[in-house]
C-alpha cells in the first residue's frame, strides 16, 4: 500500500468521471476544489462526481485574505507598459481594498511573481502599475505585495457563502489561504464548520506564527508558490522542513504543495529536479503531496498522479521519523511512542488502532513506522479525514456494542481480508475510559490464536 497520500486539484481537465476514476486508480487520495476559479454550481458538480467514484475527502480551498486580480479579459503586458488596476470594480481590479497602504515604487507581483510590477502612480483610488517583467494577466491570478501588512479581512462575503456550501455538501476539510495568525483560523471556526481546517502558510507572518496557528488548526499546507514570492525563495526549503517537523511533532496533518510536477501541465514526463522535489517533501515527513495545475488544467492529469505515486512508492522505503522525545503530553502520545519502539524491536506485521477522533492514528503515523496502520473508527467524517494521513488505512466500523472489543474488531478485519491468520498484530484502544486522547492499552496477538481463543470463549 502506498503510504504517502496524494491530493489532486479538480478542474476542467479532471472533472469527468472517466478521468476521476483513472486518477483514483493511479493513487489519488483526496480532491481539492480551488475556489479562486469557477462557481459554486461547478464546485458542487465536481464534488458529486468525486463522490460517485471514490470514498475520499473533499478539500474546499477558500481564498480568505489572499489577494487576486480580476480581469474582464486577458491582457498581454510587456516591460515598460503601464496599466490601471482598481479595487473591487473595473476592467482590472483587486478582490481586496488595500489602496491606502500602498505607496509609489511598492512592488506588486502577479501569478506567483511571474509578472513583476511597481506602483508608478496613485490616483482616484486606482493604482497605475508599471511593468518590470511582462506576461499575460488572466482573471483570478494571485497577487503578492511583499513586505506589507495590508490588514485584509480574513473572510470575504464570498468565502462565507463557500463555507456554507462546504457544510451543506459535508466537505471533510476547508483550507484557508494566506493564514496569518490563529485569529484567522478562529474566525473560520466561528462559522460553525465542523470539519477539519488546514491553514495554508504562504507569507512571512504565517511562518512566524505557525506554532500558534497549529494550536487551533488541524493541519498545515506548505503552499510554496506564494510563499516563495512573499519570502526569499532560497529560504523556502528550510521553512518547508521546519513546518513539516512542527506538524509531525504534534501529530497534525501536513501537506506540501505547489509546482511539484509543474512541467507535466504540458509534458508527459517531469523534470528530474521535480522528481527530487517530490521525494524530498516525502523524506521531510509530509503526510500528503498535492497536485495543482497538473490535474486541474494540465494535459496529463492521470500521468501526473501515476508519476507521483511511483515517486512515493520508491521514496517511502527510506523515510524516517523526525519526531523528538518531549515531556508527557497525554496518554495517547505516550502510548504511540511505546508502539514505535515495539515495532522497531519485534516482528509486528500491522498496527490496528481504534479511534473516534483520529488522534491516536495520527500520533502513531507521525513516527513513520514500517508497518501499515489500520485505523478503525465509527465516524464517517473521521474515516475520510484519515485518508490523508501518512501510512494509515482507515476503516469504518461501529464497535461500540462489542464486549470483547479487540477480538470483535480483529474478526471483522479478518473477514475483510485486511488481517491474515499468520500475522502478528499490535492493537491499541482506549478501554474503561471516557478521557479524550486516552488510548491506554496495547495488545499483541497472532491473529490465528486470537480467533481460536474468541471462538472457544
Amino acid at each position: 500500500m502506498k503510504k504517502t497520500k496524494i491530493i489532486c486539484t479538480i478542474g476542467p481537465a479532471s472533472v469527468s468521471k472517466t478521468v476521476l476514476q483513472n486518477m483514483f486508480r493511479a493513487g489519488m487520495n483526496g480532491a481539492r476544489l480551488n475556489t479562486a476559479y469557477g462557481t459554486p454550481a461547478r464546485y458542487e458538480k465536481a464534488i458529486r462526481a468525486v463522490r460517485e467514484i471514490a470514498d475520499i475527502p473533499i478539500i474546499m480551498d477558500i481564498k480568505g485574505p489572499e489577494i487576486r486580480i480580476r480581469a474582464a479579459q486577458q491582457k498581454v503586458l510587456r516591460k515598460g507598459d503601464t496599466f490601471e488596476v482598481g479595487f473591487k470594480e473595473g476592467e482590472f481590479c483587486f478582490n481586496h481594498d488595500f489602496y491606502d497602504k500602498m505607496a509609489v515604487d511598492d512592488l506588486v507581483l502577479i501569478d506567483n511573481g511571474k509578472i513583476r510590477t511597481c506602483v508608478a502612480e496613485k490616483a482616484n483610488r486606482k493604482l497605475c502599475l508599471r511593468v518590470l517583467n511582462g506576461g499575460v494577466v488572466e482573471d483570478g491570478k494571485g497577487v503578492n505585495v511583499p513586505n506589507k501588512h495590508l490588514f485584509v479581512s480574513t473572510l470575504s462575503d464570498r468565502d462565507i457563502k463557500l463555507v456554507e456550501l462546504s457544510k451543506k455538501l459535508d466537505a471533510e476539510y476547508v483550507a484557508l489561504s494566506f493564514t496569518r495568525n490563529r485569529a484567522d483560523v478562529e474566525k473560520l471556526r466561528a462559522q460553525n464548520f465542523e470539519g477539519a481546517i488546514i491553514a495554508k502558510i504562504e507569507n512571512s507572518e504565517g511562518v512566524e506564527n505557525a506554532p500558534d496557528i497549529l494550536e487551533v488548526a488541524d493541519g498545515i499546507m506548505v503552499a510554496r508558490g506564494d510563499l516563495g514570492v512573499e519570502i526569499e525563495p532560497e529560504r523556502v526549503p528550510l521553512v518547508q522542513k521546519s513546518l513539516i517537523k512542527l506538524c509531525n511533532q504534534k501529530g497534525k496533518l501536513v501537506v506540501t504543495a505547489t509546482e511539484m510536477l509543474e512541467s507535466m501541465v504540458h509534458q508527459p514526463n517531469p523534470t528530474r529536479a521535480e522528481v527530487s522535489d517530490v521525494a524530498n517533501a516525502i523524506m521531510d515527513g509530509s503526510d500528503a503531496v498535492m497536485l495543482s495545475g497538473e490535474t486541474a488544467v494540465g494535459e496529463y492529469p492521470v500521468e501526473a498522479v501515476d508519476m507521483m505515486s511511483r515517486i512515493a512508492g520508491e521514496t517511502e522505503k527510506a523515510v524516517k521519523s523526525n519526531v523528538e522525545d518531549t515531556a508527557f503530553v497525554n496518554i495517547s502520545d505516550t502510548v504511540s511512542r511505546a508502539i514505535q519502539r515495539i515495532c522497531q524491536s519485534m516482528p509486528v506485521n500491522k498496527v490496528v488502532t481504534l479511534t473516534r477522533s483520529g488522534y491516536t492514528a495520527r500520533v502513531i503515523a507521525r513516527f513513520k513506522i514500517a508497518q501499515p496502520i489500520i485505523a478503525v473508527t465509527p465516524e464517517i467524517k473521521v474515516k475520510k479525514q484519515l485518508e490523508l494521513t501518512f501510512g494509515v488505512q482507515p476503516v469504518l466500523m461501529d464497535y461500540s456494542d462489542e464486549k470483547d472489543l479487540i477480538s470483535a474488531v480483529a474478526n471483522q478485519l479478518y473477514n475483510m481480508h485486511l488481517l491474515g491468520d499468520e500475522e502478528t498484530v499490535l492493537f491499541t484502544a482506549g478501554v474503561r475510559t471516557t478521557t479524550k486522547h486516552a488510548s491506554n492499552s496495547i495488545e499483541i496477538h497472532k491473529i490465528k490464536e486470537l480467533r481460536r481463543y474468541a471462538s472457544a470463549s
